[in-house]
């Protein structure tokens, strides 16, 4: 039986009186039959805000973009119920970078300290820095975060069992409730406005990156204690039998459950917005899925056939439900513009061996694209992306160009406010589907290298460096020559046109070297035959 919704509107005030004069007639709710009355909360001046955001999630790793191995239902009901854009990108090709430019509508390459980060870096985000959640906060929005941050806390030689800060509270989230960094790095806590939730003062935490502390066991030295095998560089302090990166000591009781995490994840969420449904709210939940290492509850292990990265990726589609429904229950469905989308594209071997590569089967994360997460080629960057809002937004696909940087000045004009930033564009219309018209140029990123996407073309400079990561087996988009494609005409990026399209190519340079500058990169002179 569905909760009874008293809103304060002219509509329920009818509805009582034509009660009262016995017009309408309801039976007692306890007895079999009874009508079920149910009035949606009454629609407030804002909406709230939600963005879902994934952490490694490719464009092809969901059925509404074409996955046909694997079955996302809930990311399908946003998909088939809102805009399914299919030029969404992040701003770059890794996972701080991309919530760097997401928070602060500012290029990430802008910013030197913008690259994955340890567990123990300080904040990459100035205090003074214009943010989504400032600048919501001024519009009288309630902000919050949970989920994974990644972005660096306090300023250097952080005490853990001190409240750290900055943080997230320091640049406009009113609350938080985070992983420092993500689930492979240490420390393996999870940190409430700046407090480790749980921590028994008598055993502090300390952790190092450099230096393993007395008698701690690692993954390298004592592989006989972990319950999953490292491949590559997670071979240290071991928690819950998974290897991490850096070293940590004490704050047992603090430390998190793994096959628990998205369940926990998601009961924050779903607190925050019964406790702010009477207010707007803007909340950024930040999913850890299908980010290694891949835990997935019991209730979905071995699921999708696909093995942990599969199953991972069917929790977070389960998550997503819940948390749908509960805005459903609460009666803010119809006030809230959902964002969904991932921080940069799909990796299968990232660290761990847990049967990505090997259970594979016909499934393609990238969904066709070329790359992956750390690459210059489009599927780095190309990702899931979707706007929802029930009776607002009608159901459509658009091949706008739109861009996780763009949120800044977007939601600043979608509620009142005239802020925005030189790099993120105004795109409101495009992401409420009332226009297919997006950005004309986007500047991409992959390891403080970058591309250019502008109209169907993508344009790489040449760069010295490796094309290829053997670790992870992933194209790079490396080349000491120039790299053109028509994206459109080829999506996959097998033809490189640079030297049979040599006016395009001589466009596509003049537009980089004015939006990148050329102070703040090297420009190759075109050597056009």
């Amino acid at each position: 039986m569905n909760k009874i919704l008293r809103p304060k509107s002219s509509l329920y005030k009818l509805c009582l009186s034509l009660l009262v004069l016995g017009i309408i007639s309801c039976k007692d709710s306890d007895k079999k039959g009874a009508t079920d009355v149910s009035i949606e909360a009454e629609t407030s001046a804002q909406p709230n805000i939600v963005v879902i955001y994934l952490d490694d999630l490719g464009y092809g790793d969901i059925s509404a973009n074409g996955a046909t191995e694997i079955n996302t239902p809930n990311i399908d009901n946003l998909a088939n119920g809102g805009v399914r854009f299919t030029n969404g990108y992040a701003t770059s090709a890794t996972c701080t970078p991309s919530r760097y430019g997401l928070l602060t509508g500012v290029y990430p390459w802008r910013n030197k300290d913008a690259q994955i980060l340890p567990g123990t870096a300080p904040l990459i985000i100035s205090t003074e820095q214009q943010t989504v959640p400032k600048m919501l906060k001024k519009q009288g929005y309630a902000t919050g975060i949970v989920g994974k941050w990644h972005l660096g806390l306090g300023t250097g030689n952080v005490n853990w069992n001190e409240r750290v800060s900055p943080g997230p509270n320091e640049v406009g989230f009113d609350y938080s409730y985070i992983m420092a960094a993500t689930q492979d790095r240490v420390p393996t806590v999870y940190i409430k406005d700046g407090h480790v939730d749980g921590l028994d003062p008598n055993d502090p935490i300390e952790v190092d990156y450099e230096n393993n502390y007395d008698n701690q066991p690692t993954g390298k030295d004592n592989p006989e204690l972990t319950s999953m095998k490292w491949h590559h560089g997670h071979n240290n302090s071991i928690v819950n039998g998974i290897p991490r990166i850096g070293f940590m000591k004490g704050g047992e009781d603090a430390k998190w459950s793994d096959v628990d995490m998205a369940d926990h994840f998601l009961e924050k969420a779903q607190a925050y917005v019964k406790n702010h449904k009477k207010e707007p709210f803007f909340l950024y939940y930040a999913l850890q899925q299908p980010h290694v290492p891949r835990t997935p509850h019991p209730r979905f292990e071995g699921k999708s056939g696909m093995g942990p990265r599969g199953d991972v990726i069917l929790e977070a589609d389960w998550v997503i439900g819940e948390f749908m429904k509960t805005l459903k229950d609460e009666g803010i469905l119809k006030n809230a513009l959902i964002i969904f989308t991932s921080d940069n594209g799909p990796v299968l071997n990232d660290g761990y061996y847990d049967d990505a590569v090997e259970k594979l089967g016909k499934h393609t994360p990238a969904g066709g694209l070329r790359g992956g997460k750390y690459s210059l080629f489009d599927a780095g960057t190309h990702v899931p992306f979707i706007t929802y809002w029930k009776g607002t937004i009608e159901p459509s696909v658009s091949d706008a160009l739109v861009c996780q940087v763009d949120f800044l000045s977007s939601l600043a004009s979608l509620t009142g406010s005239t802020e925005k930033t030189d790099d993120s564009a105004q795109l409101i219309d495009a992401l409420l589907g009332k226009t297919k018209t997006g950005r004309t140029d986007l500047i991409l990123e992959a390891s403080q290298k970058t591309a250019l996407r502008s109209g169907d073309w993508i344009m790489i400079p040449p760069y010295k460096g490796s094309a290829f990561n053997n670790q992870v087996k992933i194209e790079l988009g490396v080349s000491e020559s120039y790299q053109l494609y028509n994206i459109k005409e080829d999506s996959a990026q097998e033809h490189n046109v640079a030297e049979s399209n040599p006016e395009k190519l001589k466009e596509m340079m003049a537009t980089y070297q004015k939006l990148r500058g050329t102070d703040k990169v090297e420009i190759k002179e075109l050597e056009l035959k």
